[in-house]
């Protein structure tokens, strides 16, 4: 006997329905926070995310894209490049940092000094900069990339001043299973001292409590997308 259960389909992927959800719940929390709402960028995950979303979202609307590897993203990007702005939001090996450079409109990984040399090194070369973060390790956990808190005011004075990187923004991870507001106050700190205005901080969990420590990019996957 078939079981009923089994014949009925999973519902569809409404990404303009998807989109709108958390857009509503970016601008609640912006103004809960006193803030504008169009201050707050929407960056919609789409690593390893199946092709028939992320083109929905595309066709929803949504611009703005976050890939973790430079390979998966040249393989998805390189031909519909056009009208889109794409963040690598992954760990950054030197090799890659030429096609990063190429290719990329913001990279939010920037975390040790050899990464800035090779950095400057290839923006020169190319003649464009893409805009750039630095990431940091607010739980100083060692399985972790990122600058070490007590350490960032130096990196960031060095990638200004030796490298000469304008660096844009600050990013962190919060440790899993801990409260994420004292990480977003950390990194909204480090960036006020140091002149930085742009705080990528908050995913799919949390981003409205990144949005009230500051953060003016959320980076949002499975609430957006779906499970994979």
């Amino acid at each position: 006997m078939t079981d009923a259960r089994s014949t009925i389909a999973a519902p569809a992927f409404d990404a303009v329905a998807a989109r709108r959800a958390i857009l509503d719940r970016i601008a609640a929390a912006a103004r809960a926070a006193g803030r504008d709402p169009a201050d707050v960028t929407l960056t919609a995950v789409s690593k390893m995310q199946p092709e028939e979303r992320v083109a929905a979202m595309l066709a929803a609307g949504q611009r703005v894209f976050g890939e973790n590897r430079v390979q998966e993203a040249l393989a998805r990007w390189r031909h519909r490049r056009e009208g889109l702005e794409l963040r690598l939001i992954g760990p950054l090996q030197t090799n890659k940092a030429r096609e990063a450079v190429a290719f990329f409109n913001v990279i939010e990984t920037l975390d040790r000094p050899r990464l800035a040399q090779v950095l400057a090194q290839e923006i020169q070369r190319a003649g464009r900069a893409p805009r750039l973060y630095i990431e940091v390790n607010t739980g100083e956990e060692p399985q972790k990339a990122g600058v070490m808190p007590p350490e960032a005011d130096a990196f960031i004075a060095r990638c200004r001043d030796e490298f000469g990187l304008a660096v844009e923004g600050l990013m962190c991870i919060p440790p899993a299973g801990e409260p994420s507001g004292p990480h977003f106050a950390l990194t909204a700190k480090i960036a006020a001292r140091n002149g930085l205005r742009k705080l990528s901080m908050g995913m799919s969990g949390d981003f409205e409590t990144a949005i009230g420590f500051g953060a003016t990019s959320v980076r949002v996957g499975t609430a957006l997308f779906g499970g994979r």
